[in-house]
């Protein structure tokens, strides 16, 4: 049962969608057709975006409405330290209270990533992932940390490390050498596969033109 608010459910379609690239970097969000896409009124979209704005994924003008942040490359390095420390301690987390069921619902997650990328939708694969990742967090129950992990991933650049030839295969491997940590309930190798997760992905950003 999904037990989040009509705002908290805005949010994260959102967040899914600028990380996925379904909403642009610098383009605008028009509420009217947010509501009419997810069949809600106004109030809980323009509600969302305001939490969006604080967490700096949009930034807001009282004209022209919300639009989604630029990627900011001067401050990535920092980011990719943050997010290292920080979902470091998430996945210790998560590999000492995930499920059985869990990991059930992390697998098919992980297997729609690795099957959307095969068949080249990239938009849905980035989606998904980012659905992976949240699911993986939610797990560890530390709702603050993740928050502020959320925080970081406006910053992040996603939507261009994904685009990179040859970038889904290798995630789809990570995944599983993440997965397969938990599911030994190994919490030292989880970590360190994250880690090489998180590090790999910057690092064929950096090595691309």
């Amino acid at each position: 049962m999904d037990f989040r608010t009509k705002e908290e459910r805005v949010a994260d379609f959102l967040r899914e969608g600028i990380i996925s690239g379904m909403f642009p970097r610098g383009s605008r969000l028009k509420q009217a057709e947010i509501a009419e896409r997810l069949q809600l009124s106004i109030t809980p979209v323009r509600e969302a975006l305001k939490l969006l704005e604080a967490e700096g994924y949009v930034t807001g003008d009282s004209h022209r409405g919300a639009s989604v942040v630029p990627f900011d490359e001067a401050a990535s390095e920092e980011v990719l330290e943050l997010r290292l420390l920080l979902e470091s301690r998430l996945i210790r987390r998560t590999a000492e209270k995930v499920t059985a069921q869990d990991l059930t619902e992390l697998r098919a997650l992980a297997n729609e990533f690795e099957a959307a990328f095969k068949r080249g939708d990239r938009p849905a694969a980035r989606g998904v992932n980012y659905r992976f990742h949240r699911r993986l967090y939610d797990v560890a129950q530390m709702p603050q940390t993740l928050h502020f992990v959320q925080i970081l991933w406006a910053r992040y650049p996603f939507d261009l490390i994904n685009a990179v030839q040859g970038r889904g295969d290798e995630a789809a491997k990570e995944h599983d050498e993440i997965l397969n940590a938990l599911l030994d309930g190994d919490a030292s190798a989880a970590v360190l596969a994250m880690r090489k997760h998180i590090e790999s992905g910057f690092g064929v950003l950096k090595k691309s033109p």
